[in-house]
């Protein structure tokens, strides 16, 4: 039995952050009834290319929607609410990803909708909020890595400001702050019979990412830079090294990481160096540092320093994307399988991070766009087009 059998949550959803976060909930066994716009045929990202899974799905839709089950509605319409009101007596939550302005408008929030369902907790996924000038302002993730100082800390010094390279990254942290702000919200109108509003947004979790740079900031008035080979601000050595035939990541967070790396490159005598003789000495000559170790790594091939490093100290290689995900480690770990879509029976996804008991979650494509709306509304009629009157 996967832990969130029993949880039922609606989610009026597209393209990224919302989608992320419920697909991670239906994973772990809620019943996430995904509400499509039947006036557009369905989330667009069912339209995204450049690989189509027949006529309305794509492997980018099935990246953020796997376990869900599609209704087609047209909330705009009287039909479209009654069948949404429907749906949301008998969940737990209900999600949106919408511009700030539009669930008050569109009557998504809790307070036009505990009459239908005291308990129910209205989860609301925005770019800026809903309670601010820019609440009717659109946004998307890329913008809110250049607003939040993360692109500006991103890249090499003398390089420009760069996106992290994950495709959504803060689409999809701000999907996983969503689905605990859920969690709590529904344990709670569990216990006391009322649910609420949860907010969070795009520009807020880009902002949060930015952990302990913040706090300096704002207490020290210290403000971080980028770091050359992506190196840590405040320990050293802790960044890429060069070998003769490729790159390794080398975290010496410790003295006795560090005492082990001097000693695999057969360079002992830096443990008397005064230069080097503690962390904060380490960071301050971290020029120089770097130069002794590039020297030493440049000599043999990335494979033999992770023979000889590997549980010894933090290392691990650079890996390109095929690399990455052709790791025979993966293999082992199971972290990626195969699923079956009737446009492509070995569909290759990544699985869940999270493990219950030692498994895997299993994992199956999301629905066709609409299928189960006749099960969950009843036949609902096709939406009238613009024009079509």
């Amino acid at each position: 039995m996967k832990p969130l059998q029993g949880v039922r949550i609606v989610s009026v959803e597209q393209f990224g952050a919302a989608p992320y976060g419920t697909m991670l909930l239906a994973d772990l066994g809620a019943e996430v009834i995904k509400i499509e716009n039947a006036a557009i045929g369905g989330d667009p990202a069912r339209k995204t290319g450049p690989y189509l899974l027949g006529t309305n799905d794509s492997e980018y839709y099935q990246a953020f929607n796997i376990n869900k089950k599609s209704v087609a509605i047209d909330l705009r319409s009287a039909e479209g609410k009654a069948a949404l009101n429907k749906l949301i007596r008998t969940a737990d939550a209900l999600v949106n990803n919408l511009r700030g302005d539009l669930p008050a408008k569109m009557g998504l929030d809790y307070k036009t909708l505990a009459d239908v369902n005291p308990k129910l907790v209205c989860v609301h996924v925005s770019a800026y909020g809903r309670d601010n000038e820019r609440a009717a302002w659109p946004g998307y993730d890329y913008l809110m890595q250049a607003e939040s100082g993360l692109m500006h800390l991103t890249g090499e010094p003398d390089g420009p400001p760069s996106r992290l390279g994950a495709p959504s990254i803060i689409d999809q942290t701000t999907g996983l702050t969503a689905a605990v702000g859920l969690l709590s919200a529904v344990i709670q109108a569990r216990s006391t019979g009322r649910g609420c509003d949860v907010d969070t947004c795009l520009l807020d979790v880009a902002l949060h990412q930015l952990g302990y740079v913040a706090t300096w900031y704002l207490n020290e008035g210290l403000a971080s830079m980028r770091q050359p080979r992506s190196a840590h601000y405040s320990v050293a050595p802790v960044q890429t090294f060069p070998t003769s035939d490729g790159w390794v990541f080398i975290m010496c967070m410790t003295d006795k990481f560090w005492g082990e790396l001097i000693a695999a490159i057969g360079r002992t005598d830096l443990a008397s160096d005064p230069r080097f003789a503690t962390q904060s000495l380490r960071q301050a000559n971290r020029g120089a540092l770097m130069g002794i170790i590039d020297g030493e790594l440049k000599q043999q091939s990335t494979a033999l320093w992770l023979d000889r490093l590997n549980g010894v100290l933090p290392i691990a290689p650079v890996l390109d994307l095929a690399q990455a995900l052709d790791s025979p480690f993966l293999q082992t770990t199971e972290m990626i399988h195969t699923i079956s879509h009737p446009a492509k029976p070995d569909l290759r996804v990544l699985s869940n991070p999270i493990k219950i008991n030692g498994e895997r979650l299993a994992q199956t494509p999301c629905s066709a766009y609409g299928a189960d709306t006749n099960a969950y509304v009843g036949e609902m009629r096709a939406p009238e087009r613009e024009g079509s009157r």
